[in-house]
């Protein structure tokens, strides 16, 4: 799976401190996600704290604010 992988190699690149590199592979797993599931789908939501959490992490609190919202928004709807 494409979007598992990508999401793997931005957590390795994440591991080693090489953030710039993480950052655009963790939102191409989410679009890819999103495409295939659905905004709403239980993953895709799960997938978006996730990444939100792995955002803070590396320093980038808007985004993890940005995401966490979008998950809120996502479950309110179930």
């Amino acid at each position: 799976d494409v979007a598992a992988a990508l999401h793997n190699l931005a957590q390795l690149h994440q591991a080693q401190g090489r953030y710039a590199e993480a950052e655009p592979l963790y939102r191409r797993s989410l679009m890819i996600l999103e495409s295939a599931l659905g905004l709403e789908h239980p993953y895709v939501v799960a997938v978006l704290q996730n990444t939100a959490k792995r955002f803070r992490e590396m320093g980038n609190g808007e985004e993890a604010q940005n995401l966490e919202a979008r998950a809120d928004r996502a479950r309110s709807r179930w």
